[in-house]
């Protein structure tokens, strides 16, 4: 074999270090507890729980617990918008509000930003860069939908919004989340009832404000806190006639159990055990910031992630030395440090369940790989880790860790290439990284998942569809196609 070229490495490199950067959040203000958000108002709660900031372990604020009655409210008041104001009001004048709301997000651009890293532990630099751009563009692309549904789908006519829609998000990308439901189906002209995680719930509330000042017309969306009892009671709602559902395998196979046999309309968006597939002939340095990008963006905690990297067996070697190289480049720390790279993992449950299939990893025998760096002594972190000699049959191929851990493994042909990526019961995203585009085209068309990209990765606009197969789950969010399931057509 031939000699692999060792990674190019700044001479300078090792002459300073980073100094912190601090992202201050001073200026950002939110209540010491917010109840729910029902009918235009924030209501009281009989039962309470903290949320913290997994960096610091510090108790952000405390939320309400929805039971049976409080869901009931929401979703009366709900029903009361759809049969009143927002029902009867005109497309056009709809795309103002969602318009409004997208304006009002780039507005305080800043303060979501700072509130997001605070709350769910992801680097400042892509909750300011990534996550609330993406929200507020979201918005703006569903406002110009909003009055022209009659064009979105060639030969469905006479669409017509669902009603009232319930909504339960997740915690890795809590306002982005919130923004790929409430904006589709607000221009559809439905209400909405949402359910945030409850790790990260206080994006949402703020969000709840925002609302109040764009003087959205009270009951048009509303929010009830909790876990996993209130999601429970609001999706089997009898008076729930959309679900949309962002999280967990298992929880979804649940809820699709809840809903089987009523009219109750429903898309889920579960888990993924994406690929990145690396040919001999890919622009090996671009695949690199490809990889990393795809495994260790928001520490892991992504349903797209490309936790599994397929590398062509004759670059292995020299693919897995320069992965290596760049993850000794990359920063753990604070959050709110805008030089950090890899921040807090969301909780203490989720660290330990990452801890704990790392742990399956080395006990099968995988090779392991941690970078050298020093975790702070307060909060939830965890280094970013890849595993070499990893075959399809190993617990960390198949199973989704939703962490900053990479297993690797090689391949001699497309095909086979194609055959180990499609081995898992996901289907969720893959990324192909190579020089020829009939290659690219080739193997993209072979594999079974919603989204492939083709020398990128973790790419999103409004504008394009998103989604799964097989127990990634069904349904679409995102550009024309995310309208479809929150309209009535015939």
């Amino acid at each position: 074999m031939n000699d692999i070229p060792k990674p190019r490495e700044q001479l300078f490199g090792d002459l300073w270090e980073y100094s912190t950067a601090p992202q201050g959040s001073e200026f950002v203000q939110y209540r010491d507890e917010y109840g729910h958000f029902i009918d235009g108002e924030f209501v009281d709660s009989e039962e309470w729980f903290d949320s913290t900031n997994p960096a610091t372990e510090e108790t952000l604020a405390r939320f309400g617990v929805a039971g049976e009655e409080t869901v009931d409210e929401a979703v009366s008041a709900a029903r009361r918008a759809f049969e009143g104001p927002w029902g009867s009001m005109a497309a056009s004048e709809r795309a103002k509000y969602i318009f409004r709301i997208g304006r009002m997000i780039k507005e305080k651009a800043r303060e979501f930003a700072v509130l997001e890293t605070m709350d769910g532990g992801k680097p400042i630099r892509e909750s300011r860069d990534v996550d609330i751009p993406l929200v507020a563009a979201h918005f703006f692309h569903y406002a110009g939908w909003a009055d022209k549904l009659e064009y979105a789908f060639p030969g469905v006519d006479d669409p017509e919004p669902v009603g009232v829609c319930g909504q339960v998000i997740p915690w890795n990308f809590p306002l982005l989340m919130l923004a790929w439901k409430v904006a589709p189906a607000l221009a559809c002209g439905n209400t909405v009832v949402l359910k945030p995680a409850e790790t990260t719930p206080l994006t949402a509330m703020k969000f709840a404000e925002l609302l109040q000042e764009a003087g959205l017309p009270d009951g048009v969306v509303n929010f009830v806190n909790g876990a996993g009892d209130t999601g429970s009671t609001l999706v089997g709602h009898p008076d729930v006639d959309k679900v949309a559902f962002t999280g967990s395998t298992e929880v979804g196979k649940i809820i699709q159990k809840t809903v089987a046999g009523t009219d109750t309309k429903l898309t889920l968006e579960l888990g993924g055990k994406g690929s990145n597939i690396v040919f001999e002939d890919a622009a090996i340095d671009q695949a690199i910031e490809g990889i990393v990008d795809g495994i260790f963006f928001n520490q892991g905690h992504v349903c797209c992630a490309g936790s599994r990297l397929l590398v062509e067996e004759s670059i292995h070697d020299e693919v897995v030395s320069k992965l290596r190289h760049r993850m000794s480049t990359l920063r753990v720390g604070d959050p709110l440090d805008k030089n950090t790279d890899v921040g807090a993992i969301n909780s203490e449950q989720q660290l330990d369940k990452i801890t704990r299939l790392v742990g399956v990893g080395q006990d099968e025998g995988c090779d392991i790989h941690q970078i050298d760096c020093d975790l702070p002594e307060t909060g939830y972190y965890f280094r970013p880790t890849i595993f070499t000699g990893v075959t399809p049959s190993h617990r960390i191929a198949q199973e989704e860790i939703f962490g900053p851990v990479l297993s690797v493994m090689t391949f001699r042909t497309p095909s086979e290439a194609v055959e180990k990526a499609n081995n898992t019961p996901y289907g969720l995203a893959c990324g192909i990284w190579s020089d020829k585009g009939s290659k690219l085209f080739d193997v993209a068309g072979r594999l079974d998942c919603g989204v492939v990209w083709g020398n990128t990765y973790n790419q999103f606009d409004p504008a394009s569809p998103f989604g799964g197969y097989k127990e990634s789950g069904f349904g679409r969010e995102g550009g024309r196609q995310g309208l479809l399931d929150y309209m009535k057509h015939s």
